[in-house]
């Protein structure tokens, strides 16, 4: 079996890196890489030759039984792909409908990694897991870099810092990494999450926990929040925004899948905030948590910094095009025994990332 993988369209990252072929030349399958694939990510065509081969994006598309990349976008026009396989994330695409019928019409097979199941067995293929983990650590980095003051406490004989607040929504993946750098840069860090399960998570790394009774449950949701009731949304956001409003930094992590984002940061509270205090929504690209985010932008309200970005990871496109590759290469050794992909009706990671059901 031959795999191929494309250069990306607006990302800097890649679904493949050097070490990942050498996983896959051990399973027997023959890797093409798209020219220049790598080079925003710090990885140059040389570095894949030897165990690899370099090719055009159309003989790539035409010689492959697979083709990947990190994000749908990269696979246009949908016409070159016709009667091909594809495996990327869909997650971003704004017109599913009509992607789905494109797809239908030009019989393309297409399989979306975000819809992998969270489940243990597909831990290790997960890339929103992994790319969270990297947006949380990034959007730490990306605030302190906009806050006009140190996060640590520092005494000088010149006098005394006081540490930043921070203030993070949402403690799962990205939170919990967000929490953790946090706390290495010497913040004093607050978490909300409606998941009970998370407290103890939030406290092991030195956060302190907003406790607010009468949250929803749902094991089912695979790590997302779940939709709240009015009574609980009230009671949080009492108790959150007494803690936002003191705070130097904000960040937001929470999504319901397949809904837009719940708003946890309202104008008004955002106007109640100190000049120079940052905001990173991470929630950005599914209509955000603050009322005020703007995707892909750095709005101003204020004084206040509202940094909209879904995509952080790729802003550390070296680690996460690392983890991503192995993400993808734990998927394709899942569904892939023998040179051929197994049956779809007998594995259910692989029929839950189908696009087109």
């Amino acid at each position: 079996m031959k795999i191929g993988f494309l250069k990306e369209v607006k990302d800097t990252r890649v679904a493949i890196s050097p070490l990942v072929v050498l996983k896959y030349e051990k399973i027997g399958i023959e890797i093409v890489v798209e020219k220049g694939a790598g080079q925003s990510s710090g990885i140059d065509d040389n570095d894949f030759q030897k165990n690899a081969t370099i090719l055009s994006k159309e003989k790539v598309i035409q010689s492959s039984d697979i083709i990947i990349s990190v994000n749908s976008e990269s696979i246009t026009p949908i016409s070159l792909f016709k009667g091909k396989i594809v495996v990327s994330n869909f997650s971003g695409e704004s017109n599913k409908d009509e992607l789905i019928q494109n797809l239908k019409t030009n019989k393309v097979t297409a399989y979306d990694l975000s819809l992998i199941p969270r489940t243990t067995i597909a831990q290790s293929m997960d890339i929103l897991s992994s790319m969270a983990g990297l947006a949380g650590y990034k959007a730490v980095i990306k605030s302190a870099e906009l806050l006009p003051r140190m996060f640590p406490m520092i005494i000088t004989a010149a006098g005394s810092i006081k540490p930043a607040k921070v203030v993070v929504l949402g403690a799962g993946v990205a939170g919990l990494q967000a929490i953790a750098t946090a706390k290495r840069l010497g913040a004093i860090v607050q978490a909300s999450d409606p998941r009970q399960a998370a407290r103890e998570e939030v406290l092991s790394l030195g956060g302190k926990f907003i406790e607010v009774e009468g949250a929803i449950e749902d094991k089912s949701s695979g790590g997302y929040a779940v939709t709240q009731s009015k009574e609980y949304l009230d009671k949080q956001k009492e108790e959150v925004s007494k803690r936002i409003e003191s705070s130097d930094v904000v960040i937001t992590t929470a999504q319901v899948f397949g809904r837009k984002a719940p708003v946890l940061v309202s104008k008004e509270l955002v106007s109640k905030m100190k000049r120079g205090s940052v905001i990173v929504d991470l929630a950005s690209s599914s209509g955000g948590n603050c009322e005020l985010t703007v995707d892909s932008k750095i709005t101003d309200y204020n004084g206040v910094k509202i940094v909209g970005n879904s995509f952080l990871a790729s802003e550390l496109s070296h680690d996460s095009s690392n983890l991503f590759s192995n993400n993808v290469f734990n998927f394709l050794n899942h569904i892939i025994k023998d040179g051929k992909m197994i049956n779809e009706n007998d594995d259910s990671i692989l029929s839950s990332c189908n696009v087109i059901k």
